[in-house]
Parts: C-alpha cells; sequence; structure tokens
C-alpha cells in the first residue's frame, strides 16, 4: 500500500468536487453524491475505521456464516474453525488494500473502479452492487433484525411484536443513518461499539462453554456429499464471500479521510476491523451448531436458536443486540447502495441526491424483506456464494491494474465518459463464465462441482485467475495502461 500522496485535483475542471460545506458535522446531511472530496473537507484519523468495520459485523448475519459449514455442510468443528480463519484472512487482505486507496483518490470504491472499467464498462459492478447491497444484503440484515427485536420484546414481557412492526423500526433506524451520509455512519458505528463487543463477547464465551468441540464430519448433514474435504472449502468459501462483500464499499469510508492519513495505517484498521469481528463470531457460530438442543430446520428462527445456551439477562441483551447489529450493518448497506447507483450515471441536480436515493433504498428493501424469503435461515448459503461469483473477478481487475498502472492515475478518468476500455469488463465477465462449471449450490451445481463434490467451490480461485492473467494480458493493448 503506497504511502505517497496524489497531487491535489480540485482546481482540474475534468474532476467534479463535491459542492456545500460537511466537514465534521454528525448533525448534518451529506451534501453531493459521488464527486472527490476537497482537501477542504478532508477530516478524521485512520484508527475510526477499525470500529466503523467492527460494529457492522457484530449481527447474526456474521454469526451464521459458522453455522453453516456444520450445520448445512456436515464439517468437523476444527476444520472449520480455519477454513473461517482462512476464508476471512483472503477477503480482509484485499479490504485493506482497496480502503487505503479512499485518501488517496478520494472517491469511492465504485467511482475508482471506473480507472480499469471505463464509464461504460463499469456498469457492469457498479450495477450488481446496487443491487447486492440495496436489495440482498438489506433484505439479509433487516429480516435477521426484525426476529431478534421480536424475541427481544417477548423476552423483555412487551408482547408479540409482529413481524412487520419489528421490520419497519429496524428498516427506519439504519434508513435514517444512512440518510444522514458518511459522518452520522462513522459516529453510529462508534456509538454502538462498546455495546456490541460486550454483549458478543459474552455471549461467545457462553456458547463455546456449551459446545462440543470435539464433533467430526457428519455425513448425514443436509449437503455433506461433498465429504469432509468438500465441508472444509465450503467453510473457506462462505467466509471468504461474507468478507469480501465488504471490498466493494472500502474506499467509500475512507475517502473523507486527509490524503497523508496514512494508506497502511488506514488500510490495517479497516481490514483487521472486518477480520476480527468476523472470527470471533463466525467461530461462536459454528460452536453454536455443536450445542445439544440447538436446531437448523427450515421452520427454525436462527436468532431464536442463538439464545439457547444463554442466561436470561444475556439472551436479552444479546437479541437487542443482533437488532440494532444489522442495523449497524445495512447503514452501511444503504449508504453504498445509494453511492453505487449515483455511479451508473443517473443524473440528478439536487443537492440531497445520494440522501434521496439512500431513502428509495429503504422503501424497496422493506419491501423487499416483508417476503421474509431472504436472511439467514433460508438461501443465505447462495447468497453468500453468488455474491464471491462476481466481486472476485471484478477484484481482480482492479488489483492488476492498480499494480500495472503503479497506482498513478489521471483522476479525470473517473468522471470522464469517454474514458471507455473494454478489456476490464471483458475479463470480468470471463472469469465469472471460467467459474460457472465450478459453482456448487442449490441454484445450480456446475458439471465440476458435480463430478467432483470434494473439491466443495473453487470457483473463486478460477474466477479470480483467469480474470486477472486475462487482464494483464489484453490490458497491454491499452496505450494508457503501457504508459503508466
Amino acid at each position: 500500500m503506497s504511502t505517497v500522496a496524489p497531487e491535489r485535483v480540485e482546481d482540474d475542471s475534468r474532476v467534479p468536487v463535491r459542492e456545500g460545506e460537511y466537514g465534521a458535522r454528525v448533525v448534518a446531511v451529506e451534501p453531493g453524491g459521488i464527486e472527490y472530496i476537497p482537501d477542504a473537507e478532508r477530516h478524521g484519523r485512520p484508527r475510526q475505521l477499525f470500529w466503523t468495520w467492527t460494529s457492522p459485523n457484530m449481527e447474526f448475519a456474521t454469526i451464521f456464516v459458522g453455522v453453516l459449514p456444520i450445520a448445512l455442510f456436515g464439517g468437523a468443528f476444527w476444520p472449520t474453525v480455519i477454513g473461517l480463519v482462512a476464508g476471512n484472512a483472503l477477503g480482509c487482505v484485499t479490504h485493506g488494500i482497496l480502503t487505503s486507496w479512499g485518501p488517496r483518490f478520494g472517491v469511492p470504491q465504485m467511482v475508482q473502479s471506473r480507472g480499469a472499467f471505463g464509464f461504460i464498462g463499469n456498469l457492469l459492478p457498479a450495477g450488481l452492487n446496487t443491487v447486492t447491497a440495496g436489495v440482498g444484503w438489506f433484505a439479509v440484515n433487516s429480516v435477521s433484525g426484525a426476529f431478534a427485536l421480536q424475541t427481544f420484546s417477548s423476552l423483555v414481557g412487551w408482547g408479540n411484536l409482529g413481524f412487520t412492526e419489528a421490520l419497519a423500526i429496524i428498516v427506519v433506524l439504519q434508513v435514517v443513518v444512512a440518510f444522514g451520509g458518511y459522518n452520522l455512519v462513522h459516529q453510529f458505528e462508534k456509538v454502538l461499539f462498546p455495546y456490541l463487543v460486550g454483549v458478543f463477547v459474552a455471549a461467545t464465551i457462553y456458547i463455546l462453554a456449551a459446545s462440543h468441540p470435539g464433533t467430526g464430519f457428519n455425513a448425514h448433514a443436509p449437503v455433506a456429499f461433498g465429504g469432509a474435504s468438500g465441508a472444509f472449502i465450503l467453510a473457506v468459501f462462505v467466509a471468504y464471500g461474507y468478507a469480501l462483500g465488504w471490498n466493494a464499499f472500502a474506499a467509500d469510508y475512507s475517502r473523507y479521510l486527509p490524503r497523508n492519513a496514512g494508506a497502511w495505517r488506514s488500510g490495517i484498521a479497516a481490514g483487521m476491523g472486518v477480520f476480527i469481528s468476523c472470527v470471533v463470531l463466525e467461530i461462536a457460530g459454528a460452536a453454536l451448531a455443536t450445542v445439544a438442543g440447538t436446531a437448523w430446520g427450515p421452520n427454525d428462527i436462527p436468532t431464536a436458536q442463538f439464545i439457547k445456551p444463554l442466561p436470561h439477562t444475556l439472551a436479552i441483551l444479546s437479541t437487542l443486540g443482533i437488532a440494532i447489529g444489522a442495523v449497524a450493518a445495512n447503514a452501511l448497506n444503504v449508504y453504498s447502495a445509494a453511492v453505487s447507483f449515483l455511479t451508473l450515471g443517473i443524473k440528478m441536480g439536487l443537492r440531497q441526491r445520494r440522501a434521496l436515493v439512500a431513502l428509495a433504498f429503504g422503501v424497496v428493501g422493506f419491501v423487499v424483506a416483508r417476503t421474509g424469503e431472504v436472511g439467514p435461515g433460508s438461501k443465505y448459503e447462495d447468497f453468500l456464494l453468488l455474491i464471491a461469483y462476481w466481486i472476485t473477478p471484478w477484484l481482480a481487475v482492479v488489483l492488476v491494474d492498480y499494480a500495472m498502472r503503479r497506482g498513478r492515475y489521471d483522476e479525470a478518468v473517473f468522471f470522464d465518459v469517454r474514458h471507455n476500455p473494454w478489456q476490464g469488463a471483458l475479463a470480468m465477465a470471463a472469469g465469472i463464465g471460467a467459474s460457472v462449471p465450478f459453482w456448487n449450490q442449490s441454484i445450480y451445481q456446475g458439471p465440476i462441482a458435480f463430478a467432483h463434490p470434494e473439491l466443495g467451490d473453487l470457483s473463486f480461485v478460477v474466477g479470480f485467475v483467469v480474470a486477472a492473467v486475462l487482464y494483464a494480458v489484453l490490458a497491454r493493448t491499452s496505450p494508457r495502461t503501457r504508459r503508466s
């Protein structure tokens, strides 16, 4: 990660600068949309990224990542733990790298992606990220948060709170934070940090005490046909997919940092925030799957299973933690979905365009989540795999492009509608296509995965390698890349 700050670009008429005064105010709506952040508006320290990326993972969706390899794939406990650590490490290293680009370029992640993909080619990853964050993750976290709020209401004797009412409360809170914008998001995650860490660490200790870490491979699990090796590889993949899901947002939450904030410090703070929170809670999930009396059938509410090993008071605190953790996660998802949507080239002259788009995503997300069909316990594992299928090839392209240019971009290309190289989109599409035979999920099982279930799902490796190699070859035909 380079520590060299770019030259001043706000006087370049080719680079649109975010209008209005915002500064470090928390009780204010962030103006503008996806424009460059000028030096006068830069503020904050790299260390704030640690809690900004820790709090959103303190929720049940993270825990359920650890449940899946054992409850669904039949994995043994200790190999699953190793797989979870490995998968998170892979996803968090790249998350740190991409975060370090925020202070350097001062633009959101999907805007920086235009450097490799061009204005038109970038519609592919930006469109996918809009749907992934604004619809998929919104529904996953909102549903788990609503279930947790229902359980909390019952435990404290407030009566039976309906699902629609609980969902509405969760959605309103997360949209309010995202509507406020960058500063409110950071402050919100900081305020929640002590409570979420305290509650989930205590819950993890109780769950580990009640678990059976000697649990071995279970050949009778619902999707155990890949054997012990298949279960291990799938554990790596689902953990990787979860951490990787944040990669497409990385620079969104570091682009306001001063250009001399320090790339290493920014990247390490963000990467470790995701890594530590995910590893701890996913191991708790793996342990939870071995606790006697927990059930993971289609009619069982996952958040209700989570509190079974916990004493009553901690169960109350934990269900509240799950609910507000879902809000913490979706505040980022809604914010970044709005940013990605604007990256599609949507023209909006309103000063509060980003905030209004975030509000619109709240309405759409509520309608989708109201079905209750997308959330931990339904087709969550398929969703995690689908995320990695497209983000991995996209990641390969942006990393190779950055390396070939040695991090030197004319920032004007991030906003130039005439900058339209074809190599990035083609390499990403080829990476996705090459990975299809390795897909291993209920939606589609590729021929290689079907013939060799012991391989689990290796599509993330294939997609990354194919996209990276092909782009490295094709990009040499680009005069801009060759000069860099």
